[in-house]
């Protein structure tokens, strides 16, 4: 699936909302039938891991990076209904250890070796790249693998890199789109969909 259209030259403002809006439903709807099986996945490898005690750490940059703490808040606070918080870290909030470990090692280890300290066997990485090539989620991704914990990758275009680092047990939900904008979209409805469906698997039905 590739660039979808754009707003023509000379378009009113509202025109050009309007295309951003046709687009980003469009997209949402077109990637359903390649999205909602890994999507399930990773439900399931988050569901398992904090019903058995584990934590979901989170990393991704910029937009990315907002999109983990997003997440991370949902699970600590609630999503849609009332139930005991859910154990989760965003890698992308404590800027003296970001900025530590960027000026004494390098910007490609600032989630890697917060995953070597934090992880544990059971625990289960989200992995937030745009364009599944960010080194430093990628690193983030290795040092996960090693340590045995499960990842689930967000990415979007062909997946970049973060394909390969992945493994038979992992989730890949990789939007089928070039535009960073309408990947970071649907970044964000399957987060919802993350958090609603970890809320099924753990407490039922039941609003």
């Amino acid at each position: 699936m590739g660039f979808m259209r754009h707003a023509q030259p000379g378009a009113t403002l509202e025109e050009r909302i309007a295309s951003h809006f046709r687009d980003s439903a469009n997209l949402k709807l077109a990637a359903l039938d390649a999205l909602q099986s890994p999507i399930a996945r990773a439900i399931e490898l988050m569901a398992d891991a904090l019903k058995s005690g584990g934590k979901v750490l989170s990393c991704g940059n910029g937009g990315s990076a907002g999109d983990a703490q997003h997440f991370s808040a949902e699970l600590l606070g609630r999503f849609e209904r009332e139930r005991p918080p859910l154990a989760a870290v965003a890698l992308s909030t404590d800027t003296s250890t970001l900025t530590a470990i960027a000026n004494d090692y390098s910007y490609e280890q600032v989630f890697e070796k917060q995953v070597r300290a934090l992880g544990r066997r059971g625990d289960v990485l989200l992995a937030i790249s745009t364009s599944g090539g960010s080194p430093n989620v990628l690193a983030a991704v290795k040092a996960a693998r090693e340590l045995g914990m499960a990842v689930v990758a967000l990415t979007g275009r062909s997946g970049g890199k973060t394909l390969a680092l992945l493994g038979p047990g992992d989730a890949h939900v990789c939007v089928p789109h070039e535009r960073t904008a309408r990947i970071q979209e649907v970044h964000l409805l399957v987060l919802h969909c993350l958090c609603d469906g970890i809320d099924y698997r753990l407490y039922g039905g039941k609003q």
